[in-house]
């Protein structure tokens, strides 16, 4: 009776196994693979729609694609028989169907203004301006970051007032204007930097592009001479375009560790006698990285699109100098190009600071 009664108890506590237990690696590869489907889905529904807009873009504005190719002076035959090569006869729809056959293959037309095609020229002209933009989030993270940390720190003191003029003074002075002032003082005064262009004239042509910036394309090569030259020239558009994004930084920068700031967690480290650098640096700031990094991946992604005054102003040879001139010419295979590689830009930034967030918070995950 006494071995029945432990046999019962043996088998009443052992573990049980059923179907839902073994079945749950099933459904989380189940859950991941529905996610990711989703995830494709949503990335091309968001690429349908930028292809839609950039299509609607070349249609809805007032400038005659023909005449960009033809000329002004051209005779009605030519321009009926470039009209139909361009497929402009063809129902709307068809005409989307095939832009995006295009974009999908590759093709995103000729440029009117260079002879060459689109693609060509954006790889040849898109490095300089990423380069430019890189250079600005650099300054912009090393200025705006610790400057609104600081800032929540000090709240209601001094440098905290100061902070927020420079971020106002950031958003409220016109970009070209400060560029044309950095120009005439650090240029034409002083004499600190270079002037238009990437490098200087003698230089241009001695660097073979290998990844396209050419910071680190002479770097590479060795060529000390033309670094010095190319930092020269990008050290001030660069710095300009940083200081507008400072702004922003500084700002997110100080709304975030204020939030850290008032939480219990820090109130207790503070109560243990921690230092106030170990409180803000080792722990508020840990929590706010991965904000200021969607912060900063949205930033350098308007970086990106606000660069076109600057690279006028200082005649960069970048996508915002391409795009203008496209505009300025009418020449909408340019302008739809370009408008086309900030978009997917953009949506890489996206779905990058996304893939990053959740591997630096598992409580996203």
């Amino acid at each position: 009776m006494a071995s029945v009664d432990v046999t019962t108890r043996e088998n009443s506590t052992a573990p049980t196994t059923n179907g839902p237990v073994e079945g749950e690696p099933n459904d989380a590869m189940k859950l991941a693979a529905r996610r990711f489907l989703g995830r494709v889905f949503a990335v091309a529904t968001t690429l349908l729609g930028l292809l839609f807009l950039t299509f609607s873009m070349g249609r809805l504005l007032p400038a005659d694609p023909v005449l960009a190719i033809t000329g002004a002076e051209v005779s009605k035959e030519v321009y009926d028989r470039v009209f139909k090569e361009l497929g402009l006869d063809q129902p709307i729809y068809i005409q989307f169907l095939s832009y995006v056959k295009k974009v999908l293959t590759g093709d995103l037309g000729v440029s009117a203004i260079t002879g060459q095609p689109i693609v060509t020229d954006l790889m040849t002209i898109f490095p300089a301006t990423v380069e430019l933009a890189i250079v600005a989030m650099i300054v912009g993270a090393l200025l705006g970051v610790p400057l609104g940390i600081t800032a929540a720190v000090h709240r209601g003191k001094l440098i905290d007032h100061v902070a927020r003029v420079i971020g106002l003074a950031g958003h409220s002075i016109p970009t070209f204007w400060m560029g044309l002032m950095a120009l005439f003082i650090f240029y034409a005064k002083l004499q600190w930097v270079g002037a238009s262009g990437r490098v200087d004239v003698f230089y241009e042509g001695l660097v073979t592009p290998v990844t396209g910036f050419l910071l680190l394309d002479s770097a590479l090569e060795g060529n000390w001479d033309v670094f010095r030259s190319a930092l020269g020239h990008i050290i001030l558009p660069g710095s300009i375009l940083g200081y507008y994004s400072v702004a922003y930084i500084s700002r997110m920068s100080r709304s975030f560790m204020l939030e850290q700031l008032s939480q219990e967690y820090i109130i207790t480290a503070r109560a243990k006698g921690l230092a106030s650098r170990q409180v803000v640096w080792r722990h508020a700031f840990r929590n706010i990285r991965v904000q200021l990094l969607t912060v900063m991946a949205l930033t350098f992604g308007g970086l990106l699109d606000g660069a076109v005054l600057i690279e006028t102003v200082f005649a960069w040879p970048g996508l915002g100098q391409y795009l203008t001139r496209g505009l300025q010419m009418n020449d909408m295979n340019v302008v739809m190009g370009a408008v086309l590689t900030i978009g997917i830009v953009f949506l890489i930034i996206n779905i990058t600071s996304d893939v990053l967030y959740r591997i630096l918070d598992p409580r996203t995950r």
